[in-house]
């Protein structure tokens, strides 16, 4: 698989990255071991996941943590999930990323990355100072942000991190006009989550509390004609735009189906979209009224 200079640091990773959010609390240790040891087998060299994505970090630990020499390992705090203190509180980030560890089954992580938290948590700078003392100590070896609009534009020009998890697809192109170009200048790592929209287009009609339904109505707006193809192409054609986008990494792809990595992988290893379709679908988005534009997040 096709691998990238992660920004400025030392690490090449694979196009294609393993996100974590789908194994959770209903996913069983058998299902983990195949779906990481396939996404292993297929070339991939990026695993995200998150202390508040339930039992995910303890799956991973556990399927794959003999292999921890294979993989980045990247993880995300902030949020105060059976501890006892807030949420944004550098006592919760401190004790979030040593829980991680334990977790994980390692004595470092890649990254580790603030969980979506607003601009004004981030301009208090108590937090990103807690995550300089975990690198400072060796527990994690670079820093991060992950969300979206405004937030991810003060980490961006801060200067504080070395990377940034932020929305882009076909269906969320806003970061592609303003934060990317100022990620990508500033050397920063940039993994892109949601990477397929959901694959929104797949269902007529999203109900409202599907994570999905703002992609759907977005894409009744754009209709791009490609959309009617196999799903297997369209989803190969969505992921190739995001890749494509100048200054992404690494796209974060999470899946319940063992065999899916291997598909992804060969959507992958297609290479960058016809610059004529990336174009048109960056053209769609430029002409497109009536939703709101902000990233989903």
């Amino acid at each position: 698989m096709e691998r990238r200079q992660f920004g400025r640091t030392d690490m090449t990773v694979s196009a294609l990255g393993f996100g974590g959010s789908e194994i959770q609390s209903d996913t069983d240790v058998a299902t983990a071991e195949a779906l990481l040891t396939g996404a292993l087998d297929a070339g991939l060299n990026v695993v995200d996941t998150a202390a508040c994505y339930g039992l995910s970090e303890e799956l991973i630990g556990t399927a794959i943590g003999h292999r921890r020499h294979e993989y980045y390992l990247f993880s995300k705090c902030g949020h105060a999930v059976d501890l006892p203190t807030p949420d944004w509180d550098p006592r919760t980030v401190r004790h979030s990323i040593e829980r991680s560890l334990t977790r994980l089954r390692t004595d470092h992580l890649d990254l580790i990355q603030l969980h979506s938290c607003s601009r004004e948590i981030l301009e208090r700078g108590d937090l990103i100072l807690e995550l300089e003392r975990a690198r400072d100590a060796g527990k994690v070896r670079y820093i991060g942000y992950s969300g979206d609009n405004e937030a991810a534009s003060w980490a961006v020009e801060s200067g504080r991190f070395a990377s940034l998890q932020t929305s882009i697809n076909i269906a969320d192109q806003a970061v592609l006009d303003h934060i990317l170009p100022q990620a990508h200048a500033a050397g920063m790592g940039v993994i892109a989550k949601r990477p397929v929209a959901n694959v929104a287009w797949r269902v007529p009609q999203l109900p409202e509390e599907d994570y999905g339904y703002e992609y759907g109505e977005r894409l009744k707006v754009l209709a791009f004609p490609w959309l009617a193809a196999p799903l297997g192409e369209t989803v190969g054609l969505a992921l190739r735009f995001t890749l494509s986008a100048p200054g992404v990494s690494t796209a974060i792809v999470g899946t319940k189906s063992p065999g899916r990595w291997q598909e992804n992988a060969s959507y992958v290893d297609e290479g960058p979209l016809d610059p004529d379709l990336f174009r048109a679908i960056r053209a769609a988005w430029a002409g497109a009224a009536g939703f709101d534009r902000r990233g989903q997040g």
